[in-house]
């Protein structure tokens, strides 16, 4: 046992008044303490009470610290907690068969990637399909989801990325990105956007929830892809945000950037791009939107009447566009 105290303390030894005997009783009771069972860390003395406080003295200290050997420390946490949050593995994109011009998308892909990429963050390339496709030029819209972990949560954002390319010889260049920019939401949504929004056969990418979010998109639209969903599971590449203002190569407006439009890459889980899914899908779904009030319905197939059309735009998704 070490004693922290000074000489002074212990100047009882040199008192006349104390006995052999007693002495021996003294150092007895002393060596007892030291050899007692100390208190486990699992429990905590109870505090002192604090003395009474005069009347009109300060408060700041209700009782004085006890001395830090004395004080235990408290019993560890036994509550279970939650692993920390780990970024989810995501399948790279690559181009399937079908594409007409691979190398274009490719090229916009990993621009994108490296548009968005930081710390601790994955990108998912939901799709790529193109805005526009030209002998030399091109557009190429990439919705996409990230993933990012900080503090033990992860956190799911995304965009739509609208990627402007041009062609030397067989080499594709970037010439500019145009990430989605979706707008605020808005105070109150219609029930047709509030329906999409909760509607599981409806898949839309980022941008897309957020361009109904805002209330920007029109409720013919809504409602079409609502009845559209009741036979179809379908999957939106774009709706608003992150498309061409103008038809690619022109100077018409496009029927997406005020909210009229919608592109379909995706349905019942087969890319329209793919050459194993049945024609027949497509055809029945480019109807079905005609049906509903498009007026102009774009495709891989072009259909007899006035409403369809194809081009090599068109050859990777389904568009319906509407006047109103």
């Amino acid at each position: 046992m070490t004693s922290t105290g000074s000489p002074s303390s212990w100047s009882f030894l040199s008192r006349p008044q104390l006995t052999r005997r007693g002495l021996l009783i003294l150092g007895a009771g002393t060596l007892a303490g030291c050899s007692a069972d100390k208190p486990s860390s699992s429990s905590t003395p109870a505090p002192t009470p604090p003395a009474p406080t005069p009347p009109g003295s300060s408060t700041t200290s209700s009782s004085p610290s006890p001395p830090a050997s004395s004080i235990s420390a408290p019993p560890s946490a036994s509550t279970p907690s939650s692993p920390p949050a780990s970024l989810p593995s995501v399948k790279p994109w690559t181009p399937g068969r079908g594409e007409l011009v691979p190398e274009a998308k490719l090229t916009a892909v990993q621009a994108v990637q490296k548009l968005l990429a930081r710390p601790n963050t994955v990108v998912e390339i939901i799709d790529a399909q193109y805005g526009g496709l030209l002998a030399d030029t091109a557009s190429v819209l990439v919705p996409c989801r990230t993933y990012s972990v900080a503090n033990g949560k992860l956190t799911t954002a995304g965009t739509t990325v609208d990627v402007r390319l041009t062609r030397s010889g067989r080499t594709w260049r970037v010439t500019s990105q145009h990430p989605a920019q979706p707008g605020p939401p808005a105070r109150t949504l219609t029930a047709a956007a509030r329906h999409v929004l909760a509607n599981d056969r409806i898949i839309l990418p980022p941008a897309s929830a957020a361009d109904i979010r805002s209330g920007n998109i029109h409720d013919t639209v809504l409602t079409a892809m609502l009845t559209l969903a009741k036979t179809y599971r379908i999957g939106i590449s774009v709706l608003r945000s992150g498309h061409p203002l103008n038809v690619f190569g022109t100077t018409r407006p496009s029927d997406h950037p005020r909210g009229r439009a919608f592109d379909t890459w995706q349905i019942n889980g087969q890319a329209v791009v793919n050459p194993s899914t049945p024609r027949a899908l497509i055809t029945n779904y480019m109807r079905a939107a005609e049906a509903l009030g498009s007026y102009n319905v774009g495709g891989p197939y072009r259909l007899s009447g006035p409403a369809y059309f194809s081009d090599r735009t068109h050859h990777d998704h389904v568009h319906a566009g509407f006047s109103g």
